[in-house]
Parts: structure tokens; sequence; C-alpha cells
């Protein structure tokens, strides 16, 4: 399946000479255009108005671990009480209370996905308590995608089983680098064994796919340290692999204060890592999916690339981001429609809000006519590495070509260093820009072309 179309050139010379950070897109406008202007009565609003007719998607964020990785910039809560997750799950319980009363029915769910923090924190009393509450408000599906994150360093077989019998049927989950001495510079020490002990469990109880994560650029990473590692996953055949880039940013992380920052690979390193990873990947039968994102040519995402089906959300490359999707949890966002709406970050705030029978929302946005139009180009960028104008042809109140002039100009000079090619009536990326799709797709962001924006992005490659 790795023909020409499905084809990644890695032009290290070409991804120096561009701009190097930028959103990854799992929104448009991006988060840092959300208001707290925008209250809990627009989101009410918007669910009574489009919840009951179709599929949906929750997400549910799980803010603990008993353990810190230093790397980590995620919302979470260090702690070893597990009894502080009692009280968490009746806040849980309430928000899901109080938004349900904005739908009637049991709204089907496409796609469940269980994120942290960590998840696999909680014990198996506290997930079904949590999976009881969802079911009195949604109908779980027999072809729905029900994920979970998953540290194999607190997770028995037994707790696998369970997570099954509760109806997840995908695990993500994280290893970052299997370099013993990468994992004790970043506090994560996990060996491959008690991995393979959790993937294995998986597969023997019906998990219809394993993603891993992995992260490049951690301290003490080296070209040949990786290609161990990669070899170690290769053995355990995941379905999906995401290889994501360590920004170390200590002044906005206080974990990563605790890692040698001269021990952080230097930008050459890095990318001769990177470089390792995509071509050992794609030799060993992974297709590119987008980005950072890979995946066996049998998986739903490869299919769904190859079929032009493939969509984007907050949690990534996914074959339902056209659902609505549902978040609850501090913290956590969900887009309905034409909004988005994050909740509080700060776990007394989120009780505060729910003590007082409101929703906890922190801020939120309301996407305008032409925010609708760069999010579908955006999407359709990210996913299908084309564009055609004719597809914008009735939202459009003048020709594509006239209402994206400046656009259109600026991917010239995009179009002259090989990342695609300009036809009469579309868009189509080549090989080499396919790996710096964000930069493609960072022209078309008009609050990034008028620097209306102040987020602290991560790097595109």
């Amino acid at each position: 399946m790795n023909t020409p179309r499905f084809a990644i050139e890695f032009d290290r010379k070409l991804i120096a000479s561009l701009p190097s950070l930028g959103p990854r897109y799992t929104s448009y406008p991006t988060a840092d255009r959300f208001s707290p202007e925008f209250g809990a009565s627009q989101l009410q609003a918007t669910l009574q108005q489009h919840i009951g007719s179709k599929p949906i998607s929750l997400y549910v964020h799980i803010p603990f671990c008993n353990t810190i990785c230093y790397y980590c910039g995620c919302n979470k809560i260090i702690t070893k009480d597990t009894s502080r997750a009692d009280t968490y799950i009746q806040y849980l319980d309430k928000e899901l209370a109080l938004l349900a009363q904005n739908w009637t029915g049991k709204p089907e769910l496409a796609q469940l996905h269980f994120g942290g923090g960590t998840p696999t924190f909680l014990n198996t009393e506290q997930l079904n308590h949590i999976f009881t509450s969802i079911r009195r408000y949604f109908t779980l599906i027999d072809h729905g995608e029900y994920s979970i994150e998953i540290d194999p360093r607190n997770v028995s077989a037994e707790t696998v089983a369970f997570l099954g019998q509760l109806g997840f049927n995908r695990i993500s989950v994280g290893i970052q680098d299997f370099n013993p001495i990468v994992q004790k510079a970043v506090n994560r020490v996990q060996s491959e064994a008690e991995t393979r002990y959790v993937i294995d469990a998986a597969r023997q109880n019906g998990f219809r796919s394993i993603s891993i994560d992995l992260i490049y650029g951690l301290p003490y990473q080296t070209e040949q340290s990786m290609q161990e590692t990669l070899q170690q996953i290769l053995d355990l055949q995941p379905d999906r692999i995401a290889m994501y880039h360590y920004a170390h940013l200590p002044h906005l992380f206080k974990p990563q204060r605790r890692i040698n920052t001269a021990a952080v690979p230097d930008s050459s390193t890095k990318l001769d890592i990177l470089q390792n990873t995509i071509h050992f990947l794609l030799e060993n039968g992974y297709i590119f999916i987008g980005m950072d994102h890979f995946a066996k040519p049998q998986d739903e995402l490869a299919i769904a690339l190859a079929e032009n089906r493939l969509q984007r959300n907050f949690q990534g490359y996914s074959t339902h981001a056209d659902c609505d999707m549902i978040a609850i949890g501090v913290s956590s966002i969900g887009k309905i429609a034409d909004i988005y709406s994050q909740n509080e970050k700060d776990l007394n705030a989120y009780y505060l809000a729910l003590d007082k029978n409101r929703l906890p929302v922190l801020r939120g946005y309301q996407l305008n006519a032409d925010d609708l139009l760069r999010r579908r180009i955006i999407q359709d960028l990210m996913c299908h590495f084309e564009l055609n104008y004719a597809d914008y042809a009735s939202i459009l109140p003048q020709p594509f070509k006239l209402y994206f002039a400046d656009e259109l100009t600026e991917l010239t000079q995009l179009s002259q260093l090989g990342l695609l090619h300009l036809h009469e009536n579309k868009i189509q990326v080549t090989p080499k820009g396919r790996l710096l799709i964000r930069n493609i797709a960072m022209v078309f962001d008009y609050y990034l072309r008028l620097k209306r924006t102040h987020n602290h992005y991560s790097q595109t490659v």
C-alpha cells in the first residue's frame, strides 16, 4: 500500500528552512482563540439543538497519575491516593447529569476515549462506576471505537480483561522509549516485558487495536538507541504508532526542570532520529497517516486514508471526527456543531461550578462562517493531502481563487519549494510536503496570518 500516493520524502534542508513552530490543528481556530465570554448557556443551547439525532463522541479526562514523568506537559494531578478519584468520579456523575438535561433519549456513542493523566490510575470499581454512568445517558454500539490510554507499569492482565468486559476495544500504550538511560532521565522506567504482558493481555481479550506512543528528542536519545527501541516496538506489532516530538520548555512546564537540558539532543540529532524512524516504519510495512502517525495497512486509519474518509479531532487522526464530541472532566475540550467548549482547568474551580449546579465551562468559541470554511480546508489538507476548489463552490461568496488570493500567492512560494502542486482546480500535496503538512495548513489560518495568536506552538517536524 506504500504506492506513490502514500509516499513521503524527507528533505532535511527544506525542513530547516521553514518556520519550525505551528499548531497541530486538532481544532481550528486553535484553543488560544477561546474566550471566557463563552459560557455554559451557549453550550447548553448548542447541545439542545444538535445532540440526539446522530451518533456522537465522548471524551473522559482522568487527571490523576501516581508518578510524574518529567517530559509531560499535560493537565495532571500527582498522587498515590486512589481515594481522591472517588470524589472526582462523583463530580463526573454530576456533570453528565447536567449535560443530559439538554437532550432526549440516549444518543449512540460512535467513539469513546478515556485520556489523562493516567486513566488506569482508577481501580476496577471506579472504572465500573464511570461506565455505569455513561450507559445511563448513552447507548454503546457494536461497531463503536472505545479506547483508553494505559500505563503498563500499573496494569494487570486481570485489569485488561475487565476493561474489555466494560466495553473498551482499543488501547493506547505509552512507551516513549525503551532505553533504560533515557527512561531514568525522564522518570519513566518501564520494561519491554511488562509492556508486552499488557499488549498480549489486550489481544487475548479481544481488543481490536493496539496503539503505541513514542517520543523523540528526549534526553540521552541517539539515533542508535532509538533504532533499538524501534526494533523492540516492531516485535510487539502494534496496529498504530505515534511518534511525537518532545518540546523542552522548562519555563512553561515545571517537571521539565528536572531534565538535564545539556542531555537533550540537538536539532540535527532529532532530525536523524525522525528520519531513521520514518524509513524504518515504512520499510516494515506501516503506512504514513499524517504528521507523526503510522498504521498497518489493514488498520481502520489506513483504510480511511485510502478511501478519503480520514478525519481529525482533539484525539488526533480518527475515522469519526465528524461526530459532535462531548467532553467531561477537568480541562477537557468538546466540539458541538459550530462551538468549542473547555472546562475549568483547576480542579477546585471545576468542583465549585458543579456544586452550584452549573456546567464547569471556563471558556469557548463560536465559529463564524469564515472559521467553518477554513476549518474544513485545514481538515482536507491534514487528512486528504489535497484540496478541490469545486468542493467549496456552493459555500463561498466568490470563486475560490478570489476569496483566497493572498493564500494562493503564499502557496505559490511553497509550490516552488516542492511542497505542493497548484493545479487549475485543486491543490495537491507532494510526498515532500506530506511531512510538512502543518506548514501548508498554516497558510489558511486567518488568525496566524494576522498574528492574532499568543500560543506556544510545538515544532512542525
